[in-house]
């Protein structure tokens, strides 16, 4: 998988472990030459991946909301720029281009993306799937969570079946590889 999307906070004020581990996935898509396709943010474990990956090599395609532009919080990194009206609209873009969908700890505008990939996958739009990078067990309530809806029925198909669990660096490299 070449070109892979990143789900990922914009927040600077989080745990460094997040950034550690941002900044070597981006060191890694440069490394082996992928495409890092991720929101555009020049913050949190946005830049942290996109400055990791720029420096080692790879191309970066930054998916912005005219908002993160009008507050100049796009990242200079961006080899490739894709104007968006709305949120919505970068889902969709970001889905479009991406072979595959790497989600690393964020906030709700992550669980959004995550969401939207997912249930998009549920009615038969696309076959990707979302990785979840579960530093640290991040990911665990949501993961539970996925369990619950199947065990209550509000899933109608093995939700498994839309994404994959990295719980450290090797498995997330093997599952792009």
């Amino acid at each position: 998988m070449n070109k892979i999307a990143l789900f990922c906070s914009a927040s600077d004020a989080i745990d460094p472990i997040y950034a550690e581990k941002a900044k070597e996935l981006g060191e890694w898509m440069g490394e082996h030459r992928k495409w890092l396709i991720y929101g555009g943010s020049s913050s949190g474990l946005m830049e942290a991946v996109a400055d990791a990956a720029k420096e080692k090599g790879a191309m970066i395609m930054g998916v912005v909301p005219t908002r993160l532009e009008e507050r100049g919080m796009v990242s200079d990194k961006l080899d490739v720029t894709f104007r968006t009206f709305n949120l919505s609209d970068r889902k969709d873009t970001m889905l479009q281009e991406a072979e595959v969908m790497v989600a690393l700890p964020g906030g709700i505008g992550t669980l959004d993306e995550i969401f939207h990939v997912m249930a998009s996958a549920t009615i038969g739009y696309h076959s990707k799937q979302v990785i979840f990078y579960n530093i640290n067990g991040f990911w665990d309530d949501i993961l539970h969570f996925f369990d619950r809806l199947e065990k209550a029925r509000f899933a109608h198909h093995p939700l498994r079946q839309y994404y994959k669990v990295a719980n450290t660096f090797e498995e997330l490299t093997e599952l792009l590889k």
